[in-house]
């Protein structure tokens, strides 16, 4: 058994630590009611953008555009697809990264040409051990994402794609289904499909309209917009899903860091009745030697 000195080490040091998960607990918390409050601030804008799209596609079915081409005539083996994997800065949250990057490596490993773009350091150490290529990287995004780093990133994409220099894009990130679920997903920026807009359907009035100058000119404004929107719910949904998923991490370590200071609590009171009965003993076996000498 260990003395009491050692034990009473060990219980402070992990004070320490648990001190430390709390605080990140806490501060995680702080940062994903943040978010979600920058989100819900900004949906209402991009919602209205994607009804426009779709009253677009509506009221023009023969319509097409540039935005919309899945350059069928290209062979498949010499289609370049992108793909933009958002992780995190840093670990401590459980299986968030690690998740995220299992699910690029499959969905890379289906096509024979990619590029890859990495959000976040911990994808960008990832990729570089196993020496794979990265093509793009958009720093100190994960840990604040903003309408004008979504912005820089869609602008990016996008002219690679104009430039067919990209084929297909995708962007790879972790969805908060509810606080306690959590899973990584695909999602296809570009080209875009018209099945997507379907859903605004019920968002708008139906009526005539007439696009000045014409339905290709508003769509060249409306659709950098609409990605630009995309992506930043991407990056707030996947800030949002490690701070939950930290949270969740540090409060398991938290309650672990209590259950073995309950155990060494245990086992000092333990090391210390011995030590004060091993003195008791000695110092009545001291008396009974000096009680012999007398006698």
């Amino acid at each position: 058994m260990a003395n009491v000195r050692e034990i009473k080490e060990r219980i402070d040091s992990i004070n320490d630590i648990m001190k430390i998960t709390n605080a990140m607990y806490l501060i995680s918390s702080s940062k994903l009611k943040k978010a979600k409050k920058s989100l819900e601030a900004t949906v209402p804008y991009f919602d209205q953008l994607q009804s426009t799209i779709h009253h677009i596609l509506k009221h023009t079915p023969e319509f097409e555009h540039v935005y919309f081409d899945s350059r069928e005539n290209k062979p498949e083996d010499k289609k370049t697809y992108g793909y933009i994997v958002v992780t995190g800065d840093k670990g401590l949250c459980g299986s968030y990264n690690h998740n995220v990057l299992r699910l690029a490596e499959q969905e890379m490993s289906k096509h024979k040409n990619t590029c890859l773009f990495v959000v976040g350091q911990v994808g960008r150490q990832y990729f570089s051990r196993r020496r794979v290529t990265i093509d793009g990287e958009f720093l100190y995004t994960a840990q604040n994402p903003t309408l004008y780093r979504a912005r820089s990133i869609a602008e990016t994409l996008t002219d690679l794609y104009l430039k067919e220099r990209l084929d297909e894009i995708y962007v790879i990130f972790t969805k908060m289904i509810t606080s306690a679920k959590m899973e990584p997903e695909v999602i296809r920026l570009l080209p875009m499909e018209r099945e997507r807009f379907k859903t605004a359907a019920g968002r708008t009035p139906h009526h005539d309209a007439v696009f000045s100058p014409s339905p290709e000119k508003v769509m060249d404004h409306l659709v950098p917009n609409y990605l630009k929107g995309l992506l930043y719910g991407v990056l707030i949904e996947a800030f949002s899903s490690e701070q939950n998923a930290r949270m969740t991490a540090m409060d398991s370590a938290t309650s672990s860091a209590k259950d073995m200071i309950k155990e060494l609590d245990l086992l000092y009171n333990r090391a210390r009745q011995a030590a004060i009965t091993q003195e008791i003993t000695e110092i009545v076996s001291g008396a009974r030697s000096q009680q012999k000498k007398k006698n």
